[in-house]
């Protein structure tokens, strides 16, 4: 059985890892990744599942503008292929939800499979107003209110927000020491 956690700065090269075999390079391209480039997760929103210690799933939530209506954006959800049929990846989104309606968020957006997504329940419905800043299938696009209402209306562009994340500094390489 997994144990979701919140993710620990020690997880990076464990997440990125598993978001390359789930998701390829090509993730590095797709909408929602650069709606989250430089920015950091939602405080207490960065999950992972843990099977005997191993990080076998991982998910994270994002501050975005939803038109004019403040969100959260679900992505991405990775499972390792081997605990996929564990219910993992339902667990994950299950706790984040619950997370982020006890932090207060009203309002949850995503690009992902609809049949997945509903048994959360999800919607297309919820984001019809809205557009993302890129290509996405407009099936695919989806909404939760975790507040009655919290969509109704919304039109306009998803954008970023939150807090953007600092750049990482380059140790430069020890100079080569001198013969005396």
């Amino acid at each position: 059985m997994a144990v979701i956690r919140d993710e620990a700065p020690a997880d990076a090269g464990a997440r990125e890892a598993l978001l390359d075999r789930a998701f390829g390079p090509a993730r590095f391209a797709k909408t929602c990744e650069r709606l989250r480039a430089g920015r950091l997760a939602a405080r207490g929103l960065a999950l992972k599942a843990e099977i005997d210690g191993r990080l076998v799933g991982t998910l994270r939530f994002w501050h975005v503008a939803a038109g004019d209506r403040a969100a959260l954006m679900l992505g991405p959800l990775a499972v390792e292929a081997d605990a996929r049929e564990g219910g993992v990846g339902a667990a994950l989104t299950r706790e984040g939800l619950a997370r982020a309606a006890a932090l207060g968020h009203q309002a949850v957006i995503l690009v992902g499979d609809a049949a997945y997504y509903a048994r959360f329940g999800f919607d297309a419905a919820s984001v019809e107003g809205l557009a993302m800043p890129g290509p996405v299938e407009r099936a695919r696009f989806l909404g939760l209110e975790l507040v009655p209402g919290a969509l109704a209306g919304a039109a306009g562009l998803v954008r970023a927000t939150g807090a953007v994340a600092l750049p990482t500094r380059e140790i430069p390489a020890a100079a080569p020491k001198r013969a005396a």
